[in-house]
């Protein structure tokens, strides 16, 4: 083929090329739109997911074994000398921390925080965490009576603030004292707020708590500054791809062909419900049919709350009610109203037939 002939044929694909595109923008455009699909209910959706069997699951657990688990000296080395882990790849890594904790950290105590939730109460996790440390060194007698909190107040009563400081000023006579806080996904949707990591890098600061954590959204790096990453988590990054699907952490997000609204309302509550305690629950139970036997109202007055779960021995004071509703709160399972006589309403924002269903569940 000579160059006349190459030329010639590089010029007739180009101009049929552009007469493709001609006839193609010149037919009808479709008027489907995306909201005409058919998109199926999610219990039947998530069912028929749940029938899928996953695929390399020896290989996966084979990887973490394998691969993984000769780093766990390497791992609580790191930790035993004040710095973070940061895990990161592709793969939940849940399974593969769990493995950790219970294998290199059984002798020390954990906390876990699942940072892929949608709410997550803070502060009650660093109370958690301070009686864990307390009864740590308690218990060891490693601590002095000089080195207990001034204040006699319980940890619920105190501020984030009170508490922070607590953590940061306890001192005890051997280093390797340590509460390890697990965060699974600290760039979750819970946690990824300024004011949140600024709290978790104060509590990594703190001489005798260690964090283990994972990250798995692509701009995670981009919460925390260099004095966040250097002087206070002090991360060592470890990339550790597991290949893992990630059943846990997406639980709790409506599937994309999926219809939301209801449904999803209940089982979302349902969910948080059944991560609380009895008292808690039951305490909610108290406010649904209060709710349920009384729609024309808009709500039930916080007095009035207290006094029939006092009445029953649910709370035996106010401030553990209050507690009780910043975790309802932060989770929006119960938001505040203001009556007509300016007394504050407590109501539960979901119709009375998803209300019921949710009683149901948790009963």
């Amino acid at each position: 083929m000579d160059l006349d002939d190459e030329v010639e044929e590089e010029f007739e694909f180009s101009r049929n090329y552009f007469l493709a595109k001609e006839s193609g923008s010149s037919r009808k455009k479709s008027a489907r739109k995306l909201t005409d699909i058919d998109v199926v209910d999610e219990q039947e959706l998530r069912a028929a997911a749940s029938l899928i069997q996953p695929k390399h699951h020896n290989e996966i657990l084979a990887l973490i074994h394998s691969s993984y688990r000769p780093f766990y000296r390497e791992w609580l080395l790191a930790l035993r000398c004040g710095s973070g882990l940061l895990l990161y790849g592709f793969g939940s890594k849940k399974a593969m921390i769990q493995d950790f904790a219970s294998t290199a950290l059984a002798q020390y105590s954990v906390l876990v925080i699942n940072g892929y939730l949608q709410a997550i109460n803070l502060k009650q996790v660093v109370i958690a965490i301070a009686e864990l440390l307390l009864d740590q060194v308690k218990t060891g007698r490693k601590v002095s009576n000089r080195d207990l909190p001034k204040s006699q107040q319980p940890f619920n009563s105190l501020s984030m603030e009170d508490l922070l400081t607590f953590l940061e000023e306890v001192e005890t006579e051997e280093d390797s004292c340590f509460v390890c806080v697990i965060i699974h996904n600290i760039d979750g949707p819970g946690l990824r707020d300024s004011e949140t990591q600024q709290y978790l890098a104060r509590l990594a600061a703190c001489s005798h708590i260690r964090i283990v954590a994972s990250i798995d959204h692509v701009n995670a790096s981009l919460l925390w500054d260099k004095n966040n990453v250097h002087t206070q988590f002090k991360w060592c990054w470890y990339h550790v791809p597991t290949f893992a699907p990630y059943k846990a952490e997406g639980m709790f997000y409506p599937p994309i062909l999926a219809h939301g609204g209801g449904n999803q309302s209940v089982k979302t509550a349902t969910i948080v419900l059944q991560s609380l305690t009895p008292n808690a629950q039951s305490v909610f139970k108290v406010l649904a049919e209060y709710q349920l036997s009384h729609p024309d109202e808009d709500g039930m007055e916080t007095n009035d709350l207290f006094s029939v779960c006092r009445e029953r021995f649910l709370v035996s004071s106010q401030v553990t009610l209050n507690s009780h509703l910043t975790e309802f709160k932060d989770h929006e399972l119960v938001k505040t109203k203001r009556h007509s006589d300016g007394q504050d309403c407590l109501h539960i924002p979901m119709a009375a037939e998803a209300l019921r269903k949710v009683l149901n569940e948790i009963s």
